[in-house]
């Protein structure tokens, strides 16, 4: 049953499919889908995750406290950054 509080279901459900946590999934889907908002569909100037070296992922994890990084893969470290 689709959640009346997200705007744009489609936009949300693949964002969750990227690793995107639901609250930040909704707010994205929510705003592209108000003309209001104009967010914009290119990301911010880093490269994305997926163009960092695992190292680089690694010292943004311990950056920001991500517990049990050290045992993470790549595409772990990505979805625990994304949140």
């Amino acid at each position: 049953m689709p959640d009346p509080s997200i705007k744009n279901e489609d936009t949300y459900e693949e964002l969750r499919d990227k690793g995107y946590s639901k609250e930040k999934a909704a707010r994205i889907a929510n705003a592209q889908a108000n003309d209001k908002q104009k967010p914009s569909k290119k990301g911010g100037k880093n490269p994305a995750y997926e163009d960092w070296s695992k190292e680089e992922l690694y010292d943004k994890a311990q950056d920001i406290g991500i517990e049990g990084r050290s045992d993470m893969t790549k595409d772990e470290l990505i979805k625990a950054l994304r949140g």
